[in-house]
């Protein structure tokens, strides 16, 4: 297999986050006395490792599960995916729906000392729509004033939007001391939060020491004392690390995960929304022709990539949504089957001979994924010409380019993932401005539902279901977040997305 960028490192690369590499021989300590006189450490590898500690800069890739060490948010995400308690206990929305106004716990620090409540919410929130470098800012448009009363935040809404509670999680709202966010330089690789670590050492792109944060509102439930978050090795070296006791606990690339099973780890799959797809831009040809897009959809066999990417871990899917989840429409349930010889059809119809259409997929780093897709095109006449530019984030998100891949972790807020994907302003869509027609229209009656209402779910899936007209992108395959992870740590919360070491154990402890 050719050197790849995983699915889910493409969308850390987006974010403009990277990740670094560090030979085993300078991991210090090991697992295996993680837990000697009691003292509990969870030593972690990662190929997500932060490049940046600014949530505002650096939470909106894979890497927000890192920052989520550090960082509390006003909510979080329990097994079932709805939004829970975290620094907010409560909150109410006025009748209208344009207003909520949350109510912090009380007696709470940053681990600088200075207070948790509504004037560093207010903080958190205008910095993440103000801030130059925000990877935030286009999530919170519904957002049109903050106001602190005491532990009270009352944010006012531009439109009725029911999701502010799900959006204002641990992926965007990761609330930082407004004490250190004065200074957001410092404070990308020096990170106050008031989360269950505290950062006692960093090493940029490397390695990151984290203590348990006795001030944490739920410290009770946090039971690791430590935590060493080091920047992985190479795939085939993460395996071996947990073996020899360097580690004993990892994110791992499904590759991997025979061998691991095999050294008599634990493997398993965290529950996530991460799903890949193939980027057309409409704008430019030969996309600017319906039928060859639709020749792309039905060129398509997800199953290959399940095959020979995930090795079993993954699944087909035609949508941004896993099966099961409130906002997956079976309605559109392969709406375009694998059927080359209709897409072939379809390119004679658009007036193309075999052959005669030629695309660049602009990819920022070698991909197996690519050449499956290149070759799936090929079989029904789409020439495809595999370009590497490792600046490959500036054109996408300036939607210069007219083919390219994608893969994203996911949202919190099914709206949230909804817009990103399919809205005119959406950073995933290389087609913007443009959009389905009647998307705008049935967003905005999700946004008007409450989440508790009996109707959510059928509005929510129409939602979706007009989303998925778009021309602008074709889902291919949702990949796991595969974690491996010694027999002395115990079972992680399946809490989808996340990573949440509440009431986890090393050693019993």
């Amino acid at each position: 297999m050719m050197p790849t960028t995983h699915p889910r490192r493409r969308a850390a690369l987006a974010a403009l986050a990277g990740t670094a590499s560090l030979t085993l021989a300078a991991c210090a300590g090991t697992a295996s006395s993680a837990s000697d006189g009691g003292h509990a450490t969870l030593s972690w590898a990662t190929s997500y490792f932060p490049t940046h500690w600014d949530p505002v800069v650096g939470g909106s890739g894979a890497q927000f599960r890192e920052l989520a060490l550090v960082y509390a948010s006003l909510t979080r995400t329990d097994e079932h995916g709805n939004a829970v308690p975290d620094l907010a206990k409560s909150w109410d929305y006025d009748a209208a729906g344009t207003q909520v106004t949350f109510h912090l716990r009380p007696h709470l620090t940053f681990s600088d000392g200075t207070p948790v409540d509504g004037a560093a919410v207010k903080a958190a929130i205008d910095r993440a729509k103000t801030q130059k470098d925000s990877a935030l800012f286009g999530d919170l448009t519904s957002i049109t004033s903050v106001t602190a009363h005491g532990l009270d935040v009352v944010v006012r809404l531009g439109q009725v939007d029911y999701q502010i509670p799900q959006l204002l999680g641990e992926r965007v709202l990761q609330v930082a001391s407004p004490k250190a966010a004065a200074d957001p330089a410092k404070l990308d690789q020096n990170p106050v939060g008031a989360g269950p670590f505290v950062v006692s050492r960093l090493v940029p792109g490397t390695k990151v020491t984290l203590t348990r944060n006795p001030h944490y509102w739920d410290a009770k439930d946090i039971h690791i004392d430590t935590v060493e978050l080091t920047s992985a090795p190479d795939a085939a070296t993460v395996v071996s690390g947990l073996q020899t006791g360097a580690y004993n606990f990892a994110d791992i690339d499904p590759s991997q995960a025979s061998a691991a099973k095999k050294a008599g780890l634990d493997v398993f799959v965290q529950p996530g929304f991460n799903a890949e797809n193939i980027s057309i831009n409409i704008h430019k040809k030969p996309f600017d022709n319906p039928k060859v897009v639709d020749a792309v959809r039905y060129a398509v066999n997800r199953q290959e990539f399940v095959d020979k990417l995930t090795f079993g871990y993954g699944e087909v899917t035609d949508e941004p949504f896993p099966k099961g989840y409130v906002a997956y429409d079976p309605q559109s349930e392969n709406r375009y089957p694998y059927d080359p010889a209709k897409a072939e059809q379809l390119l004679a119809e658009a007036g193309y001979r075999p052959g005669a259409v030629k695309v660049d997929l602009v990819i920022p780093a070698a991909s197996p994924e690519a050449e499956i897709v290149q070759s799936q095109l090929g079989a029904v006449g789409i020439g495809v010409t595999i370009t590497v530019d490792k600046n490959w984030a500036t054109p996408f998100f300036a939607k210069d380019l007219a083919l390219s891949l994608y893969g994203t972790t996911g949202r919190d807020s099914a709206v949230q993932t909804l817009t990103a994907h399919f809205g005119p302003n959406g950073p995933l869509n290389l087609s913007s401005p443009y959009e389905p027609a009647g998307f705008e229209a049935a967003v905005a009656k999700v946004r008007r539902t409450p989440l508790g209402s009996p109707d959510y779910a059928k509005v929510l899936q129409a939602a979706t279901r007009t989303g998925l007209q778009s021309r602008a992108l074709v889902f291919t395959y949702s990949d796991p977040n595969l974690y491996a992870k010694s027999k002395d740590v115990s079972a992680l919360p399946t809490n989808p997305g996340h990573l949440d070491l509440t009431g986890v154990t090393v050693g019993g402890r």
